[in-house]
């Protein structure tokens, strides 16, 4: 079985990676690999960043890794937060205060509509490789539900009436973002060790 080391010490999304990739890979968080760090999400761009956080821990362990970054754009503020999704509100990256931020901004606004997009980087033998996924939907007026994190009580996927936060992880991968870049992560890896 092979094994990759996933450039996050986000449990949630560990949590969710792991569901999709039924024991076929061996995935370590960064903790359970022994790497101590917090690496930088300096860009602009959800692609720059996950490419910065695969290049760092590759460059670190010489060992093949992914990393993931995942932003919510939303049409009507530009494709804001996007990139800045997990610290919108502050540094602290507190998701309450990044959906306060994000329900003020959308006062009187009609057009609501949003999408997650995730950029998985994987360092396969020193060389990188993208996959995107992406999750239409819209930011509803109330959060609602308790599971999930991030903006996940605010938005609802196309195809559903359901909040993502009132979702269980499996109905949840019905729409998810990080489970279509997953997905093609997984395909990836099959089709090259064939």
């Amino acid at each position: 079985m092979q094994t990759l080391i996933f450039a996050t010490n986000n449990k949630n999304k560990v949590e969710e990676i792991r569901a999709v990739l039924n024991d076929e890979f061996e995935i370590k968080s960064l903790q359970e690999a022994g790497i101590n760090i917090d690496i930088p999400e300096p860009y602009d761009t959800l692609e720059e960043n996950a490419t910065e956080k695969s290049t760092c821990i590759y460059q670190l362990k010489r060992q093949d890794c992914f990393s993931e970054d995942t932003g919510l754009e939303v049409a009507a503020l530009n494709g804001a937060p996007g990139a800045k999704s997990a610290r919108y509100a502050g540094e602290e990256g507190d998701s309450q205060k990044n959906i306060h931020k994000l329900l003020t901004n959308l006062i009187g606004i009609e057009n609501r509509a949003a999408q997650f997009k995730t950029v998985i980087s994987l360092m396969l033998e020193g060389k990188e490789y993208q996959f995107k996924g992406i999750c239409k939907g819209t930011i509803a007026h109330e959060i609602k539900g308790k599971s999930g994190f991030g903006y996940d009580p605010v938005f609802i996927p196309e195809g559903s009436h359901l909040h993502f936060g009132e979702m269980t992880l499996d109905e949840k991968n019905k729409y998810s973002h990080r489970k279509k870049a997953t997905a093609l992560l997984i395909k990836f890896l099959k089709e090259y060790h064939g």
